[in-house]
């Protein structure tokens, strides 16, 4: 059997559950159960967790681009009441997962559905976050990056977590290229958060 990455459609490993929770803030807590053949199974992978922190207050809708198993986007929810969040992953076990999740901790303010990139999103949103899959190469990350704008409402926001040595300062550059801007919002540990504003008319 090939190796599968995180990003494959339908993963054939075989199913092992994990649960752990995972504290926002101070008083917040998700429940959060992944398995195999998803990003980052045994625990909250770093760079999703400095996404998270950095994160202003959010209202209105945000798109959680490859959710994974749900944990930016639940967080964003659970932090953001008033906001709605759509989650969406190419990968069917992460997405079930997702739905999982968000039940377990009574989350309302979410959907959750499978789609290749932007390919099933509909709309526009205040917001798009993403702690995109670098490991799938330029090829499926840029186009990704490209598109975004065209799901953003004037003077809205996509932000992303992007690991320095796994290309951070070229992702900038290109996101400067589509965006005309692009701000390093924080970093922690090697990782770099990204801002890029979409021009308002």
């Amino acid at each position: 059997m090939t190796h599968q990455h995180y990003y494959t459609k339908n993963p054939v490993s075989p199913h092992k559950p994990n649960s752990f929770k995972f504290t926002i803030g101070d008083n917040k807590t998700l429940f959060l159960t992944t398995d195999t053949g998803v990003f980052s199974k045994d625990k909250v992978d770093y760079g999703s967790e400095c996404l998270i922190k950095s994160m202003p207050r959010l209202t209105g809708h945000i798109l959680d681009l490859g959710c994974g198993y749900g944990v930016i986007g639940l967080s964003l929810a659970l932090l953001n009441p008033s906001s709605y969040v759509t989650m969406v992953d190419i990968n069917e076990r992460a997405v079930a997962l997702a739905n999982e999740n968000a039940k377990n901790n009574k989350i309302e303010n979410v959907k959750v559905y499978t789609s290749d990139g932007f390919a099933n999103v509909k709309g526009l949103f205040s917001t798009i976050v993403s702690n995109p899959p670098i490991r799938a190469g330029k090829k499926v990350i840029y186009p990704l990056f490209e598109k975004s704008i065209d799901f953003l409402e004037d003077g809205a926001c996509l932000y992303l977590v992007i690991q320095k040595k796994q290309g951070a300062k070229s992702a900038m550059e290109k996101l400067k290229t589509i965006y005309g801007n692009c701000e390093l919002i924080n970093k922690s540990g090697g990782y770099w958060i990204l801002k890029s504003t979409k021009a308002s008319f």
